[in-house]
């Protein structure tokens, strides 16, 4: 009689179809041998061959990270350890064949003899390099917002939809004479004042969740659970979660005590609280600005002797209340206009402060006195010098042109930003498309002299400048926008008003968006030119 064929392994083909799936490598020490087996997922993690990979569990496993070795032998000596736990858990960067770092989160099942002894630690290996820049990211911008609200010189606090403090800055903790922001979690103003001022207050946050409307500038009188009396002035606005959904308020308010109890009887006490109230609500609306990244919202006018014009128009969406986009138009004088167009890397609070320090440093340049090139050589060398004092790595793409209505030249010069396109008689062409015209983005390398160009204007109707927030758009596919499509819509609707043509740019691409939304800030200049013979 004939043997039955063996039947396949299926608990085997479900674990490696299993561990396909979960981007998971499996591995298996003998701890009594040097040899360690690694499957083909894990060499894939290690690049390098088995017989070049190394056994990573064997002292002094140099291939872990010197930051990560302490907390690797810890949990490996409890492995080992006779009365130790039957499980090895511990994440740690390894290093790889090509001499990189990889986070790979390790976990085995120990087997003991009946004395306890460890004989082998089987498990598996899975990379969370990105999780792991993920979390270092997040946690950085934290910081930086915690940095900022804990030296803002008033006090913030956050509640939630019981107006129970959720979350409160430095100046909120000294001021209620707390150790910490953890003793104040939880705090009700019925825990702080007295039943008068605390059910107003609770009445107050109440209605502003219910209705959206914001309370600011109200001069308030606080009366303590304790007896005493003291005056704030406060603003109150509703705290949504990034769907738009109502978490809570959040305040920020400010001792003016003192200056209401000098000034109780004057009749200046009313001017002079307005005063004090309009200087508080002017650091609140710059930390405001920080976050929303706000663009310019008015243009110069433009018209030359001989009658060329120029008219403006704008487009920006940022994605978040912390943008990185932004331009400026600036008057040059002898009618000539700078147009400036910016790009800062990233999104949050880091690119929202970028974004301050370009604003401040175009103020402090000689805009009027310099060619395109020294303009753009001198704001790199400003935030090159600012960001290594800083050890911060961040970079800015930039455009600077500048537009002479009477001669209808146009000289500019580019630091790593998509080039604009001139429209007119038929024609687009992009400029900036060569090396040669080209500089590295702003803020990476100080000793940098940008290059200047020119053209002349003669034929040429209209320029849009724009981020690369266009570009990238994506559809349902992964497919971006790009340049080929821009610029098709820019010149195919190029006989609308100037208007009209923005809107067409920016609704052509929101269809073409998955979601009918931007993953980027999105940022459109559009100038065009009339000239005075018709």
């Amino acid at each position: 009689m004939s043997e039955k064929p063996a039947k396949p392994d299926l608990e085997s083909d479900r674990l490696e179809l299993a561990l396909r799936a979960s981007n998971e490598g499996i591995w298996d020490w003998m701890t009594g041998e040097k040899s360690i087996f690694y499957s083909r997922r894990i060499l894939e993690f290690l690049e390098c061959t088995a017989s070049a990979a190394p056994n990573i569990f064997l002292p002094p496993h140099l291939p872990v990270h010197h930051l990560d070795r302490p907390a690797f032998v810890r949990a490996l000596a409890g492995a080992l350890d006779p009365g130790g736990p039957e499980t090895l858990a511990v994440d740690a960067r390894v290093q790889t064949g090509g001499n990189g770092w990889r986070w790979l989160r390790i976990r085995g099942t120990v087997v003991r003899d009946r004395e306890g002894n460890a004989l082998r630690i089987a498990g598996s290996m899975i990379d969370i390099s990105l999780r792991k820049a993920a979390e270092a990211q997040i946690e950085e911008e934290r910081h930086l917002l915690r940095t900022l609200i804990d030296h803002v010189p008033l006090q913030i606090y956050f509640k939630d939809k019981d107006s129970r403090m959720v979350m409160v800055n430095r100046g909120m903790v000294e001021y209620h004479g707390f150790a910490s922001s953890a003793e104040m979690a939880g705090k009700h103003d019925r825990d702080l004042f007295s039943n008068a001022h605390w059910e107003k207050a609770a009445a107050d946050e109440k209605r502003i969740m219910e209705t959206g409307v914001p309370m600011t500038g109200q001069l308030e009188c606080e009366t303590w659970r304790e007896g005493g009396e003291t005056y704030v002035v406060t603003s109150k606005f509703p705290w949504r979660d990034k769907a738009g959904m109502i978490k809570g308020t959040f305040g920020v308010s400010s001792d003016v005590t003192s200056l209401v109890l000098a000034q109780n009887q004057a009749t200046e006490l009313a001017n002079e609280l307005q005063q004090k109230n309009a200087s508080y609500e002017e650091e609140l609306k710059l930390a405001r600005e920080i976050q929303q990244a706000l663009t310019t919202t008015g243009f110069p006018k433009a018209t030359s002797p001989e009658g060329n014009h120029l008219t403006f128009g704008s487009r920006y969406i940022p994605i978040s209340g912390l943008a990185g986009d932004f331009f400026e138009v600036l008057p040059l004088g002898a009618n000539r206009f700078g147009v400036f167009i910016c790009d800062v890397m990233g999104h949050g609070i880091r690119a929202a402060l970028i974004v301050s320090m370009l604003r401040g440093l175009i103020v402090t340049q000689n805009v009027k006195g310099r060619s395109s090139g020294e303009f753009l050589t001198a704001m790199n060398l400003g935030l090159t010098s600012i960001l290594q004092r800083a050890n911060v790595t961040m970079f800015a793409t930039a455009f600077y042109g500048i537009i002479d209505l009477g001669a209808l030249t146009l000289e500019y010069s580019c630091a790593g930003h998509p080039g604009p396109w001139p429209a007119g008689d038929g024609k687009s062409l992009q400029l900036c498309s060569g090396k040669k015209e080209r500089g590295p983005a702003l803020g990476l390398i100080s000793k940098v002299s940008y290059p200047s160009s020119a053209m002349s204007l003669d034929g040429i109707r209209r320029l849009l400048l724009f981020t690369d927030g266009v570009l990238e758009a994506e559809n349902e596919v992964g497919e971006q926008f790009l340049d080929k499509r821009l610029l098709g819509i820019a010149a195919g609707n190029a006989g609308k008003p100037l208007e009209g043509w923005l809107d067409e740019i920016l609704n052509t691409v929101l269809d073409f968006s998955e979601g009918h939304h931007f993953d980027d800030d999105v940022c459109l200049l559009g100038i065009e030119i009339l000239r005075g013979d018709g």
